[in-house]
């Protein structure tokens, strides 16, 4: 993931990548020379995957990616003999974001090199140029699968290069909580909800100042409630600011990274205030725990939330819906728990047990198709 040493887009491959080495599968992952080196990777080398670190600022690594098809360039010539120095079988390209950058679809297209694209997050924000959506056309086909793991962002992935993808396909990222995990709901002999909203403390995409502004308005300061703010991030100071100058010091807590059951153990409900998204982990994984959501309609959030249910959408990441969508769980505050449970069946209906067995069969299936 840019500018990030670890996120919840890198489960997917990474997981896919242990899960494969460990059955016999020659894998090699190139990932950022972050310094020092993320324990995730450590944890991918010790586990059999060839790790190639490639510069870790995202910039420089960026503008190879621009020159990469220029045929005497320099760059070029490293990614040809980084990448496929092993002649790979199928080349998995993710990056974090809905579409990888399109001279790495042209490199394996013109290497005549197997390969598939994983859609993690998408946004509105982000559309290519005329000609570099008339290149993802013609190239997007020649791909194996192009994966997203939400019906949303496929269709706005669509809609950005101007024509279906007929070879794409829906997977489901991983989770870090027992699919048959339960959890007792946490008890507040005073009445408190306990809010918690899990992810990078990066409000561009996840939204902490919408959900911090919304908590702020003049309904919330005579009403037993708390919020504490999971993860790490590079906004966490401008975050910290923010509370203080809300004046919600006594209500907003920050938590720091703590494991998915002590989260559920001690909070009733997630808020998420994300402006965009591919299909969060954190969403699952308190639905997996019989939480109810608050959530922005981004992404693929709709396509398990279920409003009025197991937990609330606001129409858009904005203040005055999210706040909305606050408003509707307060009103049905005593209904919580019941609606943790119900969130809890749905999930389970929707995602598979062991969302790493399904995708690594998938892959398997690719490489025997094309052996």
């Amino acid at each position: 993931m840019a500018g990030e040493p670890w996120g919840g887009s890198e489960e997917l491959w990474s997981r896919t990548a242990l899960h494969l080495a460990a059955e016999g599968f020659s894998v090699c992952a190139s990932v950022h020379d972050w310094s020092p080196p993320h324990k995730r990777l450590s944890a991918l080398a010790e586990g059999g995957v060839d790790v190639w670190v490639r510069p870790s600022r995202y910039s420089i690594w960026k503008r190879a990616w621009r020159r990469v098809t220029c045929a005497h360039n320099a760059h070029t010539v490293e990614l040809r003999k980084r990448i496929f120095a092993k002649v790979p079988s199928l080349v998995v390209l993710s990056t974090g974001m809905a579409l990888p950058p399109i001279e790495l679809l042209e490199l394996c297209i013109a290497e005549k090199v197997p390969f598939v694209t994983i859609g993690q997050a998408n946004q509105d924000a982000w559309w290519p140029a005329d000609n570099d959506a008339k290149r993802y056309r013609n190239a997007l086909p020649a791909a194996l699968r192009c994966y997203f793991v939400s019906k949303a962002n496929l269709q706005l992935a669509e809609k950005q290069i101007g024509c279906a993808i007929p070879n794409a396909e829906i997977v489901w990222n991983p989770f870090n909580i027992e699919f048959g995990a339960s959890l007792a709901w946490p008890s507040s002999p005073d009445g408190t909800v306990l809010f918690a909203c899990v992810g990078r403390l990066h409000p561009p995409s996840k939204g902490q100042d919408i959900l911090l502004e919304a908590f702020a308005a003049q309904d919330w300061v005579e009403r037993n409630w708390r919020l504490t703010l999971y993860g790490e991030g590079p906004m966490k100071d401008s975050l910290e600011r923010l509370v203080k100058r809300l004046g919600l010091r006594n209500r907003v807590i920050f938590g720091g990274h703590a494991s998915v059951k002590d989260i559920w153990a001690s909070n009733h409900v997630l808020a998420l205030a994300s402006r965009y998204e591919g299909l969060p982990l954190v969403i699952v994984e308190a639905m997996l725990c019989g939480r109810p959501v608050v959530a922005t309609n981004v992404a693929g959030h709709s396509e398990v939330i279920e409003d009025g249910v197991v937990g609330f959408l606001a129409d858009a990441p904005t203040v005055a819906s999210i706040a909305n969508a606050l408003e509707r769980l307060w009103e049905r505050r005593s209904e919580a728990e019941q609606m943790g449970k119900a969130a809890a069946v749905r999930i389970r209906q929707l995602v598979p047990p062991d969302p790493i067995k399904v995708f690594s069969e998938k892959i398997k299936k690719l490489l025997e198709a094309h052996r």
